[in-house]
């Protein structure tokens, strides 16, 4: 029992010996020192004695490549950080990401998306008459007050794009709440909202909008055109122009594509 015991002891050091190395590493900046393949590792427990747990074949391979067990994981997180890093707001914040600070740029333009909760109106959505007059209307008298440039927009069922510019971020975040509020109260104030007693829409304000507003700063020309392309199918859809199709821009046919921009 002594002799396991100080085997355990051994064990146990040794493993945090080379977790402690392994810290220093990363905080240095230079790569961790992957273990011998093959090699067995100490696992430590809690009880008396110590058991010698082979390593599995994605472990073998992750300390092969020098990288932790948990490593990949966190490069698949960080991978998806870098995909959004210029994007805030919408369904991002239900997965997780878009929680810091807004990404904004005063040279690049922003694409906007403001998304309702569609049970709310009265009407069939977005795109009738009264409706689209009055959003109209709002985003472009606040435009001009915050000095807003709207290069494009499209006003869809139960959302709306925005493709716009601004010389300062204070700009943008006026425009964002105040176009926002105005939306809601003035959708209120004509009686354009449904009426209902579930408790989950039953909060302060009058609950119109589903997420906050999504944005991405659109950087690159591809990217530009990419933007301009989609808002402008969104448009061409609505109207009956284009029918739908899941693969949206990659879906276009030649004679969808003569179509898009030629109204």
């Amino acid at each position: 029992m002594e002799a396991k015991a100080a085997l355990a002891s051994r064990a146990c050091s040794v493993f945090s010996s080379h977790a402690l190395r392994q810290h220093l590493h990363y905080f240095r900046g230079s790569p961790p020192s992957p273990l011998r393949s093959g090699a067995h590792i100490f696992c430590p427990r809690p009880v008396s004695g110590c058991e010698l747990i082979a390593p599995s074949a994605s472990s073998s391979l992750a300390l092969r490549s020098g990288m932790g067990i948990g490593h990949k994981s966190q490069l698949k997180l960080f991978s998806s950080s870098r995909k959004h890093s210029l994007s805030y707001g919408g369904e991002l914040r239900c997965l997780g990401f878009g929680r810091c600070q807004r990404p904004l740029s005063c040279k690049e333009p922003l694409h906007v998306v403001f998304k309702i909760n569609k049970s709310r109106l009265k009407h069939r959505g977005l795109r009738s008459s009264r409706c689209f007059l009055l959003i109209n209307r709002i985003i472009q008298r606040y435009a001009k007050r915050f000095f807003v440039k709207i290069e494009q927009i499209s006003i869809q069922g139960d959302h709306i794009h925005l493709l716009v510019r601004a010389p300062r971020r204070s700009k943008f975040h006026y425009f964002f709440r105040v176009v926002a509020g105005q939306i809601a109260q003035r959708f209120e104030k004509e009686g354009m909202l449904s009426v209902t007693d579930t408790p989950k829409i039953r909060k302060p304000g009058t609950g119109l909008w589903k997420y906050r507003p999504f944005s991405r700063v659109v950087r690159g020309w591809r990217a530009y055109k990419t933007a301009k392309d989609y808002i402008q199918l969104n448009e061409m859809e609505a109207l009956g122009l284009i029918p739908y199709n899941k693969r949206r821009l990659k879906g276009l046919t030649s004679a969808d594509s003569r179509i898009l921009w030629s109204g």
